[in-house]
C-alpha cells in the first residue's frame, strides 16, 4: 500500500504484494468544444499568476482549431493501442482514463473505479519529465480526487518517469528520422535539430530535474541520429513578463539562426510532449513555421511519440517491470532510472523549500 503525507511524502508499505487489478492513464485533458475553452482554461489557471489577457490569448488559439483539442482523441487512441498491446500481451488489465482539468476528471474516474470493485492501480502520467506539474501535481489531483471518493477509493501507484527508457528514445528516434527524410538528401546532413519542450519558471526548474533529464533524452536520441547540430529549446510559456522562465524561446531562438544565416534546415523535435496537442500545433506548427518562413529556412516538425508501438510497448514493459518487482530497470546514459515512489522533496511547487 502506498500513502501521501504533505509532511512525510509517499511511502510505500514493503510488506504489500505488486498485485494490481487496473490501470489508469492520467493526463491534462482538454475542452471538447467552443463553449468548453474558457472554463477549462479557468480550470488550469486557477491559483496561478496569469494575466487574463494571457489566458484569452490561448483561448483564441483552441478556436482556431474548433475550440477541440486534440488530446483527448490522442489519449483515446494511446489507451485502444495499449489495450490491444495488454491483449496480445499481457497482464490482462482494464484501463481507465482521468484528467486534471476536464471530462473525464479524475474524481469521476476513481468513482466508476471504486464502483467497479477496483481496489488497486498503476497510474501512467503523460508526461516523461520530472517537474511539479508533470509529476508531483498529478500526484496531488489523485490524493484530492482519493479524499472526495472516500472510503473504498482505489489506490493509486505511479509508473516510473522514462525519460531516458530505450522504448521512448527509440520511438523518438524514429519520429526525428521520418522527418529528417523529408529534407533533401543533398542537405540532410546539415540540418540543425531543435529539440523542444514546454518552459517552466526557473524557480520551479531548480525544484526539480526537469532540465538535466531533458538534456540527456536530447543528447541520447542525437547521438543516435548522427552529427546534426542540436539545440534544446522552450515554448509555451505562460507567466508574467517579470518571472523569468526557462529559455531560450524556440521563436526566438530560430531568430537568432536567421540573423547567422548559415541555416537552411530545421528539424523541431517536440520532445517535452507524448502528443501532438494544442501546443505544438499552434506554437510549434502556426508560430514557428511562420517564423522560419520569413527567414527563408525550410523547418519540418517531428511528431510525438504519440502511438508508435515502441512507445506503447515501453508502456507495457513499465507495467510489467512494477508488478514482478524486478531489479532490471531499464534506462540508457549515466542518470539510471527514476524511482518508483517521489521522495518528500520531490518537484516542489515553486514556493516550497525542502523540508
Amino acid at each position: 500500500m502506498s500513502e501521501y503525507s504533505g509532511e512525510q511524502g509517499w511511502k510505500v508499505d514493503s510488506s504489500m504484494s505488486n498485485s494490481y487489478d487496473a490501470i489508469i492513464v492520467v493526463s491534462f485533458g482538454g475542452p471538447e468544444g467552443p463553449d468548453d475553452v474558457i472554463p477549462f482554461l479557468e480550470n488550469v489557471l486557477r491559483g496561478k499568476n496569469v494575466p487574463r489577457e494571457r489566458m484569452l490569448e490561448v483561448a483564441e488559439h483552441y478556436q482556431h482549431f474548433g475550440g477541440v483539442s486534440p488530446i483527448n482523441e490522442q489519449n483515446r487512441a494511446l489507451i485502444r493501442a495499449l489495450e490491444q498491446e495488454l491483449a496480445e500481451h499481457g497482464p490482462q488489465l482494464p484501463i481507465y482514463w482521468g484528467n486534471r482539468n476536464w471530462d473525464p476528471l479524475l474524481v469521476e474516474t476513481l468513482s466508476q473505479m471504486k464502483a467497479d470493485g477496483i481496489k488497486r492501480a498503476l497510474a501512467f502520467f503523460t508526461s516523461t519529465f520530472s517537474s511539479y506539474s508533470g509529476c508531483r501535481q498529478y500526484r496531488e489531483d489523485i490524493l484530492r480526487a482519493q479524499e472526495a471518493v472516500g472510503a473504498g477509493a482505489p489506490e493509486v501507484d505511479k509508473l516510473r518517469v522514462f525519460f531516458n527508457h530505450p522504448g521512448f528514445i527509440e520511438a523518438t528516434v524514429s519520429r526525428t528520422e521520418e522527418a529528417l527524410n523529408q529534407i533533401p538528401e543533398a542537405r540532410r546532413e546539415q540540418a540543425t535539430i531543435l529539440y523542444s519542450a514546454h518552459s517552466i519558471p526557473m524557480v520551479m526548474a531548480a525544484g526539480c530535474r526537469y532540465e538535466v533529464q531533458l538534456q540527456e533524452s536530447a543528447r541520447l536520441v542525437s547521438e543516435r541520429l548522427g552529427e546534426h547540430p542540436w539545440h534544446l529549446v522552450y515554448q509555451s510559456r505562460s507567466g508574467p513578463p517579470h518571472q523569468p522562465w526557462l529559455e531560450p524561446d524556440i521563436c526566438d531562438f530560430i531568430r537568432e539562426l536567421g540573423e547567422k544565416g548559415d541555416v537552411k534546415d530545421l528539424v523541431i523535435v517536440p520532445i517535452g510532449f507524448v502528443s501532438d496537442h494544442m501546443e505544438v500545433l499552434f506554437d510549434l506548427d502556426t508560430e514557428a513555421k511562420e517564423v522560419s518562413q520569413e527567414l527563408g529556412i525550410n523547418l519540418v516538425r517531428a511528431k510525438t511519440v504519440g502511438v508508435h508501438p515502441r512507445f506503447i510497448r515501453m508502456i507495457r514493459e513499465l507495467i510489467e517491470e512494477r508488478i514482478s518487482g524486478t531489479q532490471d530497470r531499464p534506462a540508457l546514459g549515466e542518470l539510471g532510472a527514476s524511482h518508483d515512489v517521489c521522495p518528500v522533496d520531490c518537484c516542489l511547487r515553486t514556493t516550497e523549500q525542502p523540508r
